[in-house]
């Protein structure tokens, strides 16, 4: 199978894509990999390593959309961008997904616009890995529709139920709607039409409360784009929060250094679930296609773990099975 991977996304770019590349080639054999950027820029990365594999190829894309430019205005005036020219691939059938870490709003809407949506889909959606005592679990909507309609978090619904069974490997997976209580009659009115609506599912468990997240009371949370960004970066802040809180404890408490490594080694490795670079990257779930976007800071090991969760959709065949959800 052929990924297209944006070789000028994200903040260390083209090193960590190129280097990504390598490596997930290096673990699967069926991947090949299309870089897309500038291509005198990515040649010259590739020249700086000895085992560049031989199912690594480019395509010249020389426009780059940085983080901070406004989406739509991007993906309008810079045809020959790696976004706009790696997606469009897709579309005409020269690879069969693409994978970035740059402008994650760009993305979305080269995404939508270039690929379309899959039959019988209102609006495409970012699902995100959660990280619980259970292990990832799914977050919907991560932020990309900041207002959603009781419909919306029925087909959320679905095409994460799917996601989560296909390749999370949840063999049941439950939905749960966050909310400030657990009761039926909880929430703003839409929450209140939104829950009447998703009862229709048989894997729909009902309301669930914040403190229901981390101990993964179901398996799939169901938010607005608002509410879901602002968890998804809480939770990214605890790993940092915590080790800086534990310094300053054992500043006070002259703790030792040699104990002080010993738990921080201990804490390090318990807040493994919430290393991104484990997920890699996300997908817009409900575009025609396989689009894929990772932390703009990602790592080697993220953006290999993300072209191979890519691979993993095309294997599984989601897209077809968000459709037969769905109808």
């Amino acid at each position: 199978m052929l990924i297209a991977v944006d070789a000028v996304g994200g903040d260390h770019f083209p090193e960590n894509p190129v280097l990504g590349a390598i490596e997930a080639c290096k673990y699967n054999e069926d991947i090949q990999i299309l870089l897309v950027g500038p291509e005198e820029l990515i040649q010259e990365e590739l020249n700086k390593h000895t085992t560049v594999h031989s199912r690594i190829s480019v395509l010249n894309a020389p426009q780059i959309i940085n983080m901070d430019e406004a989406p739509a205005t991007a993906v309008k005036g810079k045809r020959q961008s790696s976004i706009v020219v790696g997606l469009s691939a897709q579309k005409e059938g020269l690879c069969e997904a693409f994978v970035s870490s740059g402008n994650t709003g760009a993305l979305l809407a080269a995404s939508t616009l270039i690929l379309g949506k899959l039959e019988g889909v209102l609006r495409p959606t970012i699902a995100a890995l959660f990280p619980t005592i259970k292990g990832f679990r799914l977050l919907i909507d991560a932020g990309a529709n900041l207002e959603l309609k009781p419909e919306y978090y029925f087909q959320f619904a679905s095409m994460g139920t799917v996601y989560a069974r296909e390749i999370m490997q949840i063999a049941q997976p439950t939905v749960g709607l966050l909310n400030v209580g657990d009761e039926e009659e909880k929430g703003t009115e839409l929450l209140k039409e939104s829950y009447l609506v998703l009862k229709k599912l048989s894997n729909f468990t009902g309301n669930i409360e914040g403190k229901d997240i981390f101990k993964a009371r179901t398996d799939i949370f169901l938010c607005n784009g608002t509410l879901g960004n602002v968890l998804l970066k809480f939770g990214e802040s605890i790993p940092d929060t915590l080790k800086v809180l534990l310094k300053m404890h054992f500043e006070k408490e002259k703790i030792p250094a040699d104990l002080q490594n010993t738990i921080f080694r201990i804490v390090h490795e318990t807040l493994q679930p919430f290393n991104y670079e484990n997920v890699g990257g996300v997908p817009f779930l409900g575009v025609n296609g396989v689009s894929m976007v990772g932390h703009g800071n990602s790592s080697v090991t993220a953006i290999k773990n993300m072209i191979l969760n890519a691979a993993k959709c095309i294997e599984q065949n989601v897209n077809d099975k968000i459709v037969a959800s769905l109808n």
